[in-house]
């Protein structure tokens, strides 16, 4: 369905829920540059200082499609398919975007991206956003300066290793040493091994690659005795590609914090808005169970609290304040559902559950948060 029959039925939904509030009551209105393969003497200084001195949301409008940074091979986060389309978690959230700036899940251009290319792509403006499992760290923040939107899911470093060489889900980082470890060259994940295996005080044959595909490729090969990378890209490679082979993923713990989020430009409050917004609106919908399949009948029903409305389109809603539609939001949890349902569709069935993880909602013991939206 294309943007402009869609507003037919935004319409009439934002309608219903002013007129529901009516009756129901008023609502008050990590280190160097270098260190991430990224080379500043490599941008394009015009390019750069262009997408700095613009209104990134205008720009976006303006060209009318969102160019959204992904990896293209991360297994349920974001895989480009063989007829070029891109699928996963971090797909469905840069649709979340292009939705809420221009209305139309379909208004997206992915761009598949290596660890190395990631953040000189960013900078330089080749995208808008990168939604590629981002760890949100200090030197990324600062010495790097990129902005970083709420945390999308909480992950953390882990191994795998054969269980025909002796490995279990019990095993533990001290039980690698003199193997050989396969980690990605240039990320968080190749610093926290060392790091690890500094703290066990064991040694290990760090070997490092562009790419988690060579990596595991190596590892089903046995060029690799053991391979790391977050626990969720672990789960999802035994998921698709374990074979007849049966492989262990350890410690039980993870040894690294791995938050994970979309990463934008600084300097670009506006667009940075509405990227931060977007992600705590499917929060807000899943903490209130309003749904793809159910947000027109509960709009319908007059039975939404005012926090809902709100960001629904209705009587009191602040998206217009930030340069979007009234009902953008709506747009969003209509078309790509709220945050649990993304979930739902892409994690768990490589075995990614919410339960007991930082990645429940705040009310069920996890970490997943959103500030008040008013």
């Amino acid at each position: 369905m294309r943007a402009s029959s869609r507003r037919v039925g935004a319409a009439v939904v934002v309608g219903l829920l002013a007129a529901g509030c009516a009756s129901g009551g008023q609502i008050d209105p990590e280190g160097t540059a270098a260190s991430e393969g990224l080379d500043a003497t490599a941008t394009d200084p015009v390019r750069v200082q262009a997408t700095q001195d613009n209104n990134l949301l205008d720009v976006v409008v303006a060209r009318g499609v969102l160019n959204c940074g992904v990896y293209g091979a991360a297994v349920a986060f974001s895989e480009t398919q063989p007829d070029g389309s891109t699928t996963g978690f971090d797909a469905d959230y840069c649709r979340a975007l292009g939705i809420a700036i221009l209305g139309d899940a379909e208004a997206v251009n992915f761009v598949p991206l290596t660890s190395a290319e990631r953040f000189t792509a960013l900078q330089s403006g080749d995208i808008d956003v990168l939604v590629r499992n981002t760890t949100w760290t200090q030197s990324r923040d600062t010495a790097l300066g990129f902005d970083f939107a709420p945390v999308t899911f909480y992950d953390g470093q882990q191994l795998m290793a054969r269980t025909s060489d002796g490995f279990t889900s019990d095993s533990t980082v001290a039980d690698v040493a003199g193997a050989t470890v396969c980690a990605t060259a240039g990320t968080t994940t190749e610093k926290n091994i060392a790091d690890a295996a500094d703290a066990a005080g064991i040694e290990i044959n760090l070997q490092t690659f562009e790419d988690l595909d060579i990596i595991t490729d190596n590892f089903i090969t046995g060029a690799c005795d053991v391979m790391t990378t977050d626990g969720s890209g672990l789960v999802g490679r035994r998921a698709r590609q374990q074979g007849d082979q049966e492989w262990a993923i350890f410690p039980s713990s993870p040894f690294s914090k791995e938050p994970l989020g979309p990463v934008y430009l600084p300097n670009q409050s506006e667009f940075g808005d509405v990227v931060n917004w977007t992600v705590y609106a499917t929060i807000i919908f899943d903490e209130k169970g309003i749904t793809s399949a159910n947000v027109d009948d509960l709009a319908r029903s007059g039975r939404l609290d005012a926090e809902a409305v709100r960001l629904l389109g209705g009587v009191g809603e602040l998206q217009t304040r930030m340069g979007l539609r009234p009902d953008a939001f709506y747009d969003v949890v209509r078309q790509v559902g709220n945050y649990g349902e993304i979930y739902d569709r892409h994690l768990v069935p490589v075995g990614l559950s919410r339960a007991g993880t930082p990645n429940a909602l705040w009310t069920e013991g996890g970490l997943i948060y959103a500030p008040p939206a008013r």
